[in-house]
Order: C-alpha cells, then structure tokens, then sequence
C-alpha cells in the first residue's frame, strides 16, 4: 500500500497545501527524504533524476521545521537559473498557503535588485536565491545569511560547473553548523569534491530509483538527415503534433533566434527563451507557455534545468546536446508525472556514431525514427502554406477597385474551383523552383 505524506510526519496544514495541488501519494525520493529531514540532523546528497518530485522532498519540511517566531533568515535554497528560483519559490508559497506566518522571499538575478532589497528589510524565513543574485545582495550587505540552519541547494550538478565562484562565496558567508540538503541528477567529481569541502563528515547519500524513473515512459528516438533538410524535417514532425506541447532545444541563442524566426513565419504557436533576453521577456514566453497559449518553446540548455510543466508531449533536439547530462535534463521535459512522452534528436550522418556512447553512458535505447520522405515534406510545404494564407488577416488598406477587379477576376469559380487552381499555381511555383536549383549547382560542377 502506497505511504501517504501524513505518515511521512507531514502536518495538516501542509497536507491540505498538497491537496489544493492535488499531490496526494508521495513519490519515491519524497519517501525517502522527508522524514530524514523531519527527524534526524544529518546532511543530505540526493542523487535523483529530473521530474521525481524533489522540490517537494526538501521543501514540505524545511517549511514545517521553520520556527516562525524568529524573524531571522533560516534557510537559503540556491537554484542555477532564475526560472527554475521562480519555479520553486511558487511552489513553496503553494504548499505554505495554509501556512501564512511563514515568510518566503525569492532573489533571482535579471530583474531590478531594488524591490528585492526592500523586501528583505521585511521579516524572511526562507530565500530562494540564484547565486549570482545573492552574491551580489551579500557585497551590498542587503541580507544577513550568517544565522541560517539549513542550506539546500537544488540541481547542484549545474551550479558547481557554471557558477562555482559565487557558490564559494556563499559558502564562505554561512555558519558551519548548518544543515546542507544537496539535490543532483548526476553525480560528476566536482559534485563529490564539494560533499567533501562545504558538507559535514556524517552525510546521508541517498538515491531514488536512478535506473529507471529518469526515464521511465520517454520514447528515445534520432533521425538522420541533411543539413539542407533539417528545417523541413522539423516543420514535418511539427505539423504531424499540431495541438501538443513540445521543447526544441537548440545550442546557441542565435540557433534559437533563428529558429524561432522560422516557426513564426509558419505560424507555428511559439515563443523562444535564452539568457540574453529580460527577465521579464522571459516570464512572459514562461508563462504563455505553462498557461497552453503558445504550444512550442525553442530554448537553449537554460529552460532545461528543473522547469515542470505539464503535458509535454514532445522534446526535441535540433542540436545534440555536448553532454550526457545535459540529455538528461532536456529530454527530462517530458513524461512528467507517469506521463509518455517523446524525445527526438536530429541528426547528421556523422553524429550518428555518437548516439551508441549515450545509450551506454545512460544506460537507454535510441531507436531510429524513419524520415518523412520528399513526397511527404513537399505535401507538408503546401500544408504550411495552406495554413499561412488561412492564418493571414486582411489586408485593409487595398482600394475598393482593386478588390472589385479581383473579385470579377474570380467571381465564376466555386471556392473548390478557386482552391484547386491556387493549389496546383502554389505547386507548379514550388516544384519548378528546386529542380532549377539542382540543374544549376550540376552545371558549376561540370566547368
């Protein structure tokens, strides 16, 4: 019979919390942290996959142990990116609702520090931070983290590669008799080197079903193409999952830019999220995204790291990621909460080799996904035309006589007739064009 979080020592008030979120039977790292939270005094390292529930391991009794009586800051939680800081900080004002006297503070970086320094002369229990932010509110002498009991650092795997500097300086601000609660999905040397300096000497290792549940019920998949016909490929798979969610992941902002541009042009509903725009483009594109009124996010690594969203259907690699655990984290997106999902890599012919060192690093299949053929990604370009002109709004500013000319230009054919002859026009423009392309790149190669 499955535990429930009353018989992991959570209170009532939290509980009711869960319930508004309707989060009800404990995952299997929430079974295993909380009450070793709740009841012993040891620090923690938590090897856990992405999407098996940890916010809510370290979260549920971290706000139970907070003493609301002491206006001080008690718990720090670090995040490596402001969306995922944001993420967790809503989350814990979630489950605190019935909690009110606990005061929770979020200071992530992209966003005027200002208002976040006047809100910590206010009473704070816990912070949630991104290091950059909190380094700098330190040197300003803003917030006071010396009296903290407990630091819990969340998808630590990426902040000691990318932000080491500024997690040392925090570090080197907080009391050594803390409480550390460390939350990884992988477990690199630079991790185990940081257990060994910053953590206690008695540290509970734990890890929750690290075999299977990072992905269980993702459908590993990789497709071989053309560099010319990437585009065409993607926009075909697209098309065929019209109505779901999905993440394309690209490696550069530019990548994304330019990709994002591409859908946009096909009308496909997406936005684009890198670290070069503000933080307030950024939220918005999120919350456009969560909310279901955009269906597509193209994004670098950065939306990779911890962002839950439900229902995505899909991930998409349009670049292969440069590391195994950077596979992890994207196609991690998906199959959410004992959903299927989907995650496909785009490839070239020389990447191929590269697929058999991530199922071993990884310990998954790949199976290959069979290309759309030219029959079908033609088929598609006159889709996506179709849908362009019916997704067009009119043009108001024509003259009168003109729309008079054209209508008595049309105005005998049926709209079957009319579609069929704006269809084979459509046609006889696209298909005379690339045969042309071909016939001259063979004449510059016979000179």
């Amino acid at each position: 019979m499955s535990k429930r979080f009353s018989d992991l020592g959570i209170n009532e008030n939290l509980q009711k919390g869960l319930a508004n979120l309707q989060i009800t039977v404990p995952t299997n790292i929430q079974e295993k942290v909380i009450p070793l939270v709740l009841h012993q005094n040891e620090d923690v390292v938590a090897l856990a996959k992405t999407g098996t529930g940890k916010t809510v391991a370290f979260g549920l009794p971290l706000l139970q142990l907070i003493d609301i009586e002491n206006s001080n800051i008690q718990a720090v939680i670090l995040a490596p990116t402001r969306e995922l800081g944001q993420q967790i900080y809503t989350n814990l004002v979630a489950f605190a609702v019935h909690t009110p006297s606990i005061s929770i503070a979020t200071v992530c970086g992209g966003i005027p520090i200002k208002p976040q320094i006047e809100r910590l002369q206010s009473t704070t229990h816990i912070v949630v931070a991104t290091p950059g932010r909190l380094t700098d509110l330190v040197k300003r002498n803003a917030i006071n983290i010396k009296d903290i009991t407990y630091f819990i650092l969340d998808e630590a795997d990426e902040m000691v590669s990318a932000l080491k500097e500024d997690l040392d300086a925090i570090i080197k601000e907080i009391p050594r008799a803390r409480r550390t609660l460390l939350f990884t999905a992988t477990m690199p040397g630079t991790i185990k080197q940081l257990v060994q300096n910053y953590m206690s000497k008695k540290v509970v290792h734990i890890e929750a079903d690290m075999e299977t549940i990072g992905h269980q019920g993702i459908d590993h998949r990789y497709v071989v193409v053309e560099p010319i016909e990437k585009l065409d490929v993607l926009l075909h798979f697209l098309n065929k999952k019209e109505g779901q969610r999905g993440i394309i992941f690209c490696k550069t902002k530019a990548a994304v830019n330019k990709l994002a541009k591409n859908l946009a042009i096909n009308k496909f509903s997406s936005g684009a999220l890198h670290g070069s725009l503000s933080q307030g483009i950024r939220n918005r594109i999120m919350g456009q995204f969560r909310e279901g009124h955009i269906d597509i996010l193209v994004a670098t690594d950065l939306a990779a790291r911890g962002i839950d969203v439900k229902e995505i259907a899909y991930v998409v690699n349009y670049h292969l990621p440069d590391t195994y655990d950077a596979y992890v984290h994207r196609s991690g997106r998906t199959a959410r909460a004992g959903a299927k999902g989907l995650a496909i890599t785009i490839l070239q012919q020389e990447e191929v080799i590269d697929i058999a060192e991530f199922e071993d690093e990884l310990g998954i299949s790949f199976k290959e996904h069979k290309k759309a053929d030219a029959q079908s990604i033609e088929e598609n370009k006159a889709l996506l035309w179709a849908k362009k002109i019916f997704k067009t709004k009119p043009n108001r500013n024509i003259s009168e006589s003109l729309r008079k000319d054209i209508r008595t230009i049309f105005h005998h054919l049926t709209k079957e007739e009319l579609i069929e002859k704006v269809l084979a026009h459509q046609l006889e423009e696209t298909t005379l064009a690339t045969p042309k392309l071909d016939n001259s790149k063979k004449k510059k190669n016979k000179k």
